[in-house]
């Protein structure tokens, strides 16, 4: 019984030495540590707050940059806890080093990810909200992350992309340039007055108050078909109205020429049978 009373005499003797010479250290440690995740989390709102006011620097650049402001802030925090138990943070800094190099000679895939959102962010080909088609999808660009880019498509399913798969293709943005050209064909029969058509083509177009007057639409017969005269229409609008345009342009020319008379022939052959006899 003395023998058990004498350990257990020692290892709280132990525990008071213990706690008298690190003690502090350990609450000093996470005292830090609360204050460095609570200064991560307001420096990453500030920066982007600030960023946001200017008006000049796209969303996907402000996230990058909030989040970079975090990140060395929590690295920090870190060191100043190795620091407040007397580890050489310079020693530290050299391992971490080499594990990284390591860590990046294994994952030099998702390295070469990190370095394709870099480029995304820095040179621009799109912004957040801007319908693009690359790496053969297309959406709306909900955000950009240092691996991924995330879109979502017309019908509202979520399209998750490799920054490098992106960046090493052709990217079209729908969304660059304020205006687009709609380009349609209609096909008459050879039999109807190509004159007629193409003038009740042109005021409808001219009715419709979303078609710009300049660039001048163009109406003009673009190819004699097999089967029918082909009459080309090019019409500039604004790029949000190049569906809703569209979509009324094939309602109302079908609608119009069924009233005037004029056909819209399919594909057709005469066939001659000759006798044998």
């Amino acid at each position: 019984m003395n023998d058990v009373q004498t350990k257990l005499a020692e290892i709280s003797e132990l525990l008071i030495e213990i706690g008298a010479t690190h003690g502090l250290n350990v609450i000093g440690a996470i005292v830090i540590l609360v204050a460095g995740w609570v200064a991560a989390g307001w420096g990453k709102r500030a920066v982007a707050k600030g960023l946001k006011k200017t008006g000049k620097i796209d969303v996907m650049i402000q996230e990058f940059l909030a989040n970079g402001v975090r990140y060395a802030i929590l690295i920090f925090t870190i060191l100043a806890v190795l620091s407040r138990f007397g580890i050489e943070t310079t020693s530290f800094i050299a391992i971490l080093g080499a594990t990284g190099l390591a860590i990046g000679l294994a994952m030099q895939g998702a390295l070469s990810n990190v370095a394709a959102g870099v480029m995304i962010l820095f040179f621009r080909p799109f912004k957040v909200g801007d319908f693009i088609e690359g790496a053969g999808q297309s959406g709306t660009v909900k955000s950009v992350s240092l691996f991924l880019t995330y879109l979502n498509t017309p019908d509202n399913v979520e399209v998750i992309l490799p920054n490098t798969q992106l960046w090493n293709a052709a990217i079209k943005n729908y969304s660059f340039n304020s205006s687009r050209r709609l380009d349609l064909m209609f096909g008459i029969g050879y039999g109807d007055d190509v004159d007629k058509a193409m003038g009740l083509i042109g005021d409808i177009i001219t009715a419709d108050e979303r078609c710009h007057a300049e660039p001048e639409p163009l109406v003009v017969v673009g190819n004699l078909g097999d089967n029918s005269v082909d009459i080309i229409v090019r019409v500039w609008c604004k790029g949000g109205d190049y569906w809703d345009i569209k979509w009324h342009m094939l309602k109302t020319v079908k609608q119009t020429f069924d009233a005037e008379g004029i056909s819209i022939p399919y594909p057709q052959r005469d066939v001659h049978l000759i006798s044998a006899e």
